[in-house]
């Protein structure tokens, strides 16, 4: 039940929160980032997990593992990108929150090219 260890991380890291904040809100961001370690170091076993039966379907099939570790580098990429934004519309930076957002998206478009490409390539070889 790694879930209730995450939920209870979570809801213990905002009553500190809520009680810091009355009297020094500058360490708000610190208990906040220390909460989301400590939830990575819960799931991180479970990433482990997952990378490691993709990485077995990869073998198992003819795609390409490079293309499996540019999905990889994109789905953590994009979780950290989340983590980031979140960070920042917490301390209140949404215009910061809204760049880091941006620039996540357009690394994750550039690193898609290869897989796009390949599968344009794949589309046109099988039309006539």
């Amino acid at each position: 039940m790694d879930i209730i260890k995450i939920i209870g991380v979570g809801l213990i890291s905002l009553i500190i929160i809520i009680i810091v904040k009355q009297y020094k809100p500058e360490f708000t961001l610190y208990i906040s980032l220390l909460a989301g370690a400590i939830i990575l170091l819960f799931v991180i076993d479970k990433i482990e997990g997952i990378i490691n039966l993709l990485v077995s379907i990869s073998n198992k099939t003819s795609i390409n593992n490079e293309f499996l570790k540019l999905l990889i580098k994109i789905t953590g990429i994009a979780f950290l990108t989340e983590f980031a934004v979140s960070i920042s519309k917490d301390t209140g930076e949404t215009a910061i929150a809204n760049k880091i957002d941006m620039g996540g998206k357009v690394i994750i478009v550039s690193m898609s090219i290869p897989i796009i490409s390949s599968l344009l390539e794949t589309v046109v070889e099988i039309l006539p």
